[in-house]
């Protein structure tokens, strides 16, 4: 794997990340249950394979993703060489609260589950969903403290990752993030994060897609997955999906390799963060990023229509 840069940091990531939202069981996401013995079993299998990058965060599974995350890496007697682990900063699930001090309170709790002394690369999470935003961007507020723990060397990285981007466009503008993550908006759906990624881009910050399966349906097919991003979808919502997947097949290729190499081909895109909760979807991911999609494939994907709207403006939020 060709390794790329987060930003100036030094650090050098794969152009796929496994994403850990789902390991930390969130079955009001997910719609399943994620064992304890499955997510051991998929962290392994992520420790010994050639991606360098695991994405979590304080929130996911109310810390039970950090947590397993955590077990495994004691298991095995700490993280392999030139591993990123990348987690992130979140509100009080109770209050909303997400201050100066809440950046550092939460700081601690991932870094107590994970049993590590530092992380790499930290974000600013949801802050769309936080009780106050002007206690996030006022002077002395979440944002200050997230870039005093770089300048502290607490931290190598520093991150944005949200996903309403009306919100999140203004911040980023304003500060100098080493990398942001959106998911769900660059997308063979939906290419609603365009911009921002380029503006993101031509400022030398790293680029993170996250979801490029649309919350799984694209992976594990609209007739397994009826969800379009998490959400339950109608068959007007499922009508797109299923255009992709007879594109697929006709060219004799796995919706979920087109989708993944969707965003792993985009130059602008530092790595693609791909949700997995199990073994074997490790070891698919790797195998799709290795598919073969001859021209006409992608000039047929091309031509099909796309939303630019934003895929989640209807979704009834749950962090389960």
């Amino acid at each position: 794997m060709d390794f790329k840069p987060i930003g100036t940091s030094g650090l050098n990531v794969s152009p796929i990340c496994f994403g850990a939202s789902g390991l930390g069981n969130m079955p009001d996401t997910y719609g399943y249950e994620v064992s304890d013995e499955t997510a051991r079993a998929t962290l392994h299998a992520i420790f010994d394979g050639p991606v360098n990058f695991l994405d979590t965060s304080n929130n996911y599974g109310f810390g039970r993703s950090e947590a397993r995350i955590g077990d495994a890496i004691r298991e095995r007697g700490g993280l392999p060489d030139g591993f990123v682990l990348s987690t992130k900063v979140d509100r009080d699930m109770d209050t909303g609260r997400l201050d100066a001090d809440r950046v550092k309170q939460s700081v601690e709790e991932s870094l107590s589950r994970l049993g590590v002394d530092r992380v790499p690369l930290l974000h600013l999470h949801d802050p769309e969903h936080a009780r106050d935003l002007d206690e996030i961007t006022g002077t002395g507020g979440a944002l200050d403290a997230l870039f005093a723990l770089r300048d502290e060397e607490v931290v190598d990285a520093v991150g944005l990752a949200m996903g309403r981007l009306d919100i999140m466009f203004p911040i980023l503008r304003d500060r100098p993030f080493d990398a942001i993550i959106s998911h769900n908006r660059y997308t063979l759906l939906n290419r609603s994060a365009d911009a921002i990624f380029s503006h993101a881009h031509e400022r030398g910050i790293a680029v993170l897609n996250a979801a490029p399966y649309a919350g799984g349906v694209l992976a594990k097919g609209s007739a397994a997955m009826p969800r379009v991003t998490y959400q339950p979808a109608t068959e007007a919502d499922l009508a797109p999906v299923r255009a992709i997947e007879q594109l697929c097949n006709n060219h004799g290729v796995a919706p979920g390799a087109a989708a993944l190499q969707f965003s792993m081909r985009d130059p602008r895109i530092t790595s693609t963060i791909v949700g997995v909760t199990s073994a074997a979807r490790v070891a698919q991911t790797l195998e799709w990023a290795d598919a073969t999609l001859g021209d006409a494939a992608w000039t047929a994907l091309g031509a099909l229509p796309f939303s630019t709207e934003d895929p989640e403006a209807n979704r009834a939020y749950k962090p389960g």
